[in-house]
């Protein structure tokens, strides 16, 4: 059983908390798929699987598209693709896709305790800063990192820039993500990764890129916590 402790004393190294947020803190994968799927089909160009397109969630969409259409060099032809696909994700954004159950109130918690929160994420900013303001958030968190700014996941690049700007070290962060490029990433920069199972990948999947932490639900991610020793964090990258 884990055991209750005073973040504000057990985890006072512990400073950034960083987060993927398609299929990490908003359950929204399959609108995703769908939206991928339009696309397909509005350039007339053959269908990805499911699992196919699942398979690229975290990349920056040039680089999901040529994941998924490695034989295709017209540039017309990506550019309408990625076009309709922009379109039909905001058509179906309309509403927000919902938070997964617990992670609003979590993040409450972790800012109350004095966590710096970070997003770093495969969207665009103009699509970040549209489902933020959506949830109300555009000010909440204390730095987003979108993938049109800086360099696609896995580079390690975004969590760099978030590390300097939070003046962490990466021993002091961890990021959480549901695919094996935010986990990739988190590796290329030295920050511990966290894997969480109900988004684009089976854990299975995710535990090849050696997270510290496998969690199925945003909840284990608190009792965590709680109950780890910053020496632990720094020990886990050093091995």
């Amino acid at each position: 059983m884990l055991r209750k402790m005073s973040w504000e004393n057990e985890l006072s190294g512990l400073k950034v908390l960083i987060f993927d947020w398609d299929g990490t803190l908003v359950d929204s994968i399959m609108r995703i798929v769908e939206a991928m799927h339009v696309a397909s089909d509005t350039c007339a160009v053959p269908r990805c699987t499911d699992d196919a397109v699942r398979a690229i969630i975290g990349l920056a969409m040039p680089q999901a598209y040529d994941v998924l259409y490695p034989q295709a060099d017209d540039a017309a032809l990506k550019e309408r693709f990625i076009s309709a696909y922009s379109e039909t994700y905001i058509q179906l954004e309309e509403q927000p896709s919902e938070f997964y159950p617990g992670v609003r109130e979590a993040l409450e918690q972790y800012r109350h305790a004095g966590y710096q929160l970070a997003v770093a994420t495969g969207k665009s900013r103009r699509g970040l800063h549209r489902v933020l303001s959506g949830h109300n958030m555009l000010d909440y968190f204390d730095i987003t990192r979108c993938a049109d700014e800086t360099c696609s996941k896995p580079d390690p690049l975004m969590l760099h820039e978030i590390l300097t700007h939070c003046n962490a070290t990466p021993a002091q962060a961890i990021m959480v993500g549901d695919s094996p490029f935010d986990l990739r990433m988190a590796n290329n920069a030295k920050v511990p990764g966290v894997a969480v199972s109900y988004g684009a990948q089976p854990m299975h999947i995710l535990q090849r890129e050696d997270p510290v932490l496998a969690i199925d639900h945003f909840s284990e991610l608190t009792l965590w916590l709680q109950q780890q020793p910053r020496t632990l964090l720094k020990g886990a990258l050093d091995e």
